[in-house]
């Protein structure tokens, strides 16, 4: 299967993204400003979806949103 990120290209496990948007996380009053950068992304069983860590927090993100560094 191929992932793949808002501009076309393919995603692997441990590639670096970038996210391109604001976003609000669902349950916090946190948001992902544009330009955060998350390292060593993991691909989950749905192709739309990567899980990414920073700390000790881990979530899951849409490909849509995210280009790859």
């Amino acid at each position: 299967m191929d992932v793949r990120d808002s501009n076309g290209s393919v995603l692997q496990d441990g590639d670096s993204v970038q996210v391109i948007k604001d976003l609000k996380v669902k349950g916090t009053s946190s948001t992902l400003k544009r330009g955060t950068t998350y390292k060593n992304i993991r691909l989950t069983s749905k192709p739309e979806e990567v899980e990414c860590g920073k700390g000790k927090s881990t979530i899951v993100l849409k490909t849509c949103f995210l280009k790859k560094v």
